[in-house]
């Protein structure tokens, strides 16, 4: 297909129309930016919430919580919003504030890449090339499925999707259906298709932490009631000190065995078989793997048409899947519950810089960045959600909203000083690293005794953000530019449409 050339420079071209990208849309605007664009690889916005619709799938951060500070939603229908409500949510907040107007369709990015002579960004996509000042990567990383090179898997005579990429068209009423992965997606979505299946065998290779979920549907009256000034608001506040205080066990993990007896008797109350119960126990520190709730997952496991398998696949045989532990079930359907590529973003194999290195080769010995959110040999560009920015504990709205305070700040010190390019300076980048993995010893994601996917190929701690999101918001309050490498323009930048 030809590209096509689009004339016009962009001062901000951002990837990803999801949680991020709105968000910074509306940022933007507020900053009196609108020389922008946003790409989206699909054909509607909505990122992680647009792609996940699996039975089932709903937060586990409370509604108040999962919601940008400056449109908060006082009528969510539940405690813990669904995929649904969510999705709807950030499709009425992009269109209140005009965002639609920004974003295009259908745009994946294949290739973007600094040129230095031209002090400019050259993004191309299938049909198109873009030229920006500055480029944002909203792309997240709950959107990229691992899909498992299991042998045989290809050659299944059966149904075999992700659960990310969910066949709602496939009935699974009657069938025998394996699971493979216990995850944050496979514990929702296994309640609700158990009562639809003949069998249902589960392969698990670790046993997940799961809490009660203090989940219900909220009344007329409490609606009502956080309609009053101010009254959603403090809610929040308390919603999120509580959450920033189950995060200091995160950092001191011997604070967390009182959680850990929680668990367990979570567990105990609801599983009362003995052999079922020892497969579902976890020998790890609670917090060392995502922290995950539930009501129903435990209860649906203790049904007589499900079997839980405490081994990872081996392999596919024709219809027949068999474990690590040589155990086998003949089935009609695989869902493959295997989550994310989160330490290994594809994004990074699509960035590159001038000499023509993607951010992959430069992540290889792991992924770092300043603050998590610029990147030396990456000038005039940012990242949400980067490196060494996984809190675990909080809504990913305060990590979001307070890399978008940093990327505006340096956008308006651009433009208040007519700056052409910034870049941060390498030894900044290190020593900023250096305390932060520092930092990360202590924590139960290098203590915990697991493995996850806060730990890369290489053991590396290339997810966790070691400090609070206090600190976190201090760090990312505004743009110091000591830190960075900086070039004065010789024409007007951030002066308008081009």
């Amino acid at each position: 297909m030809t590209q096509q050339i689009t004339p016009a420079i962009y001062d901000v071209l951002a990837v990803g129309a999801g949680i991020s990208g709105i968000g910074l849309g509306i940022r933007l605007k507020e900053a009196g930016i609108d020389n922008f664009v946003i790409l989206e690889k699909a054909g509607d916005l909505g990122g992680t919430w647009r792609d996940n619709t699996y039975p089932g799938c709903a937060c586990d951060v409370p509604s108040a919580l999962y919601s940008y500070s400056f449109a908060q939603k006082p009528d969510w229908s539940r405690a813990f919003a669904g995929q649904a409500e969510i999705l709807e949510y950030v499709r009425e907040v992009g269109e209140r504030y005009g965002i639609g107007d920004y974003i295009r369709f259908n745009q994946a990015v294949e290739r973007a890449q600094w040129r230095e002579a031209k002090g400019l960004w050259e993004v191309q996509t299938a049909n198109q090339i873009y030229f920006a000042r500055t480029v944002v990567a909203c792309s997240g990383y709950l959107h990229e499925p691992i899909v498992p090179d299991i042998p045989g898997l290809r050659d299944f005579n059966g149904k075999v999707f992700h659960s990310s990429r969910w066949d709602h068209d496939h009935d699974l009423s009657g069938e025998r259906v394996a699971v493979i992965g216990t995850g944050a997606s496979a514990i929702q979505f296994i309640p609700e298709i158990q009562p639809k299946v003949a069998k249902l065998a589960i392969f698990q290779r670790t046993p997940q932490w799961v809490l009660p979920k203090p989940d219900h549907a909220i009344p007329d009256i409490e609606r009502r009631f956080f309609e009053l000034p101010m009254t959603l608001q403090a809610w929040r506040s308390i919603l999120y000190s509580g959450f920033e205080t189950f995060g200091i066990g995160f950092r001191n993990p011997r604070l967390l065995e009182q959680l850990e007896k929680v668990g367990l008797a979570h567990l105990r109350w609801a599983v009362k078989d003995p052999e079922l119960r020892a497969r579902l126990t976890p020998d790890y520190t609670l917090g060392c793997k995502r922290v995950l709730m539930s009501n129903n997952y435990y209860p649906a496991l203790s049904q007589p048409n499900v079997e839980v398998f405490a081994t990872g696949l081996k392999e596919v045989r024709g219809n027949t899947v068999v474990g690590q532990d040589g155990s086998e079930r003949e089935v009609d359907t695989i869902i493959l519950g295997t989550g994310f590529h989160v330490t290994e973003p594809p994004i990074a194999e699509h960035i590159f810089n001038d000499a023509g290195q993607s951010l992959g080769q430069m992540w290889a010995d792991g992924m770092q960045a300043y603050r998590g959110t610029t990147i030396n040999g990456l000038p005039n560009a940012f990242m949400v959600l980067g490196p060494n920015l996984g809190i675990g504990h909080n809504s990913a709205f305060i990590v979001i909203e307070a890399q978008l305070n940093y990327i505006i700040s340096t956008l308006r010190t651009m433009r208040e000083r007519q700056l052409e390019r910034i870049e941060v300076k390498a030894d900044a980048q290190r020593s900023y690293n250096r305390k932060v993995q520092k930092d990360l010893q202590g924590t139960v994601w290098n203590t915990g005794g697991c493995s996850s996917y806060y730990l890369d190929k290489n053991g590396f701690n290339s997810i966790g953000f070691p400090w609070s999101t206090l600190k976190m918001q201090r760090l990312l309050k505004s743009f110091d530019a000591a830190n960075y490498t900086l070039t004065p323009a010789t024409t007007p930048v951030f002066g308008g449409r081009s």
